[in-house]
């Protein structure tokens, strides 16, 4: 094992991905946020995918020399094309045009159209905190989850997170998977040769299977999809509100991201951002969310939401990332 400073793994992935075929700014906004995944302590969506990015760019799964733009607007609602590059860059954008577009109306959606994965979706979020607001993200990935009652594959594990900012302390960060568990966790599983829990996945005849491998290769379980459709459920709004609303790909239209060949995925993500000050008003807004988290922290166990994600990042910061000498020759 070896340590890396935050910033020399930063210039390492984008070092990687430039490699690979990507653009500096495209290779800076990804490196940025898969170097933020690695500290948070989420290996599934951190330094491990510089070798799943870079397979895509090479494979011509990915336009590394992308620009973003944004190419619809109307009132508060706007579009960003990501042009089929990595989705890191266009989410950056998407982000900013969105705050100040809620400092004007209020209020913004936001769609991001042909783009890829986008990793830890409440990281892109962390710009609204910052800048006093409240935000909700969604994305759309290739097929893993079937239909309530279904066996094969429709929607991805289509991940929900939301943000809010607090008063002189760390904001709220929510962010959960609508598959019993993120996808990235069975491939982590695989490469390390476990095995995973009963209720995480079916094989590709449809039967529940503590193989990582065969996991991968047929369908995530909904959350709570052994009592409930609720989850399948879920994640057909969270579909529809990134594919149907903005005009991206369905899950079911994407290659998988875990093998080097296939389509551009054409996925989509869409970020709605909320000034409190165009509603309760943001003192009002404050005061009230106190409120709730004393009440939450009456009971010993509670821990809120990104506050075990705040405290790894510090620490990284502060000590740097111990990473495999195999994950390190990657992005040597």
């Amino acid at each position: 094992m070896i340590t890396l400073t935050m910033d020399d793994a930063r210039r390492r992935v984008a070092a990687a991905l430039q490699r690979a075929g990507a653009n500096a700014a495209m290779a800076e906004s990804t490196a940025r946020a898969l170097v933020l995944a690695e500290a948070q302590g989420l290996a599934s969506h951190g330094l491990g995918r510089v070798a799943q990015y870079s397979g895509h760019l090479r494979c011509d799964r990915v336009n590394g020399a992308a620009q973003p733009q944004v190419v619809k607007r109307k009132g508060a609602a706007l579009v960003v094309d990501a042009q089929e590059g990595l989705a890191f860059p266009a989410c950056d954008l998407a982000i900013a045009e969105a705050i100040r577009t809620a400092g004007e109306f209020g209020i913004c959606i936001v769609g991001v159209v042909n783009s890829h994965h986008c990793g830890v979706v409440v990281d892109h979020l962390r710009a609204v905190t910052a800048a006093g607001m409240a935000g909700l993200g969604f994305s759309n990935s290739p097929s893993a989850m079937p239909a309530a009652g279904g066996k094969h594959p429709i929607f991805g594990t289509n991940p929900v997170a939301a943000a809010f900012p607090r008063r002189g302390a760390d904001p709220l960060l929510i962010d959960l998977s609508l598959s019993e568990v993120a996808r990235g966790k069975l491939m982590v599983a695989a490469k390390e040769g476990r095995s995973i829990p009963l209720g995480w996945a079916l094989d590709a005849n449809g039967e529940p299977t503590t193989d990582p491998k065969a996991g991968m290769d047929g369908s995530m379980l909904a959350i709570g999809a052994a009592s409930s459709p609720k989850g399948a459920m879920l994640a057909l709004v969270v579909e529809l509100l990134v594919t149907a609303l903005i005009g991206a790909n369905f899950g079911f239209e994407a290659s998988s991201f875990f093998v080097d060949e296939g389509n551009r995925p054409h996925l989509g993500q869409t970020f709605i951002v909320i000034d409190p000050g165009a509603l309760a008003g943001r003192e009002m807004f404050l005061d009230r969310l106190e409120v709730l988290v004393r009440e939450m922290l009456r009971d010993d166990g509670v821990r809120l939401p990104g506050a075990r994600r705040e405290q790894l990042r510090r620490a990284a910061e502060r000590d740097g990332l111990t990473v495999s000498e195999v994950l390190a020759q990657q992005l040597s």
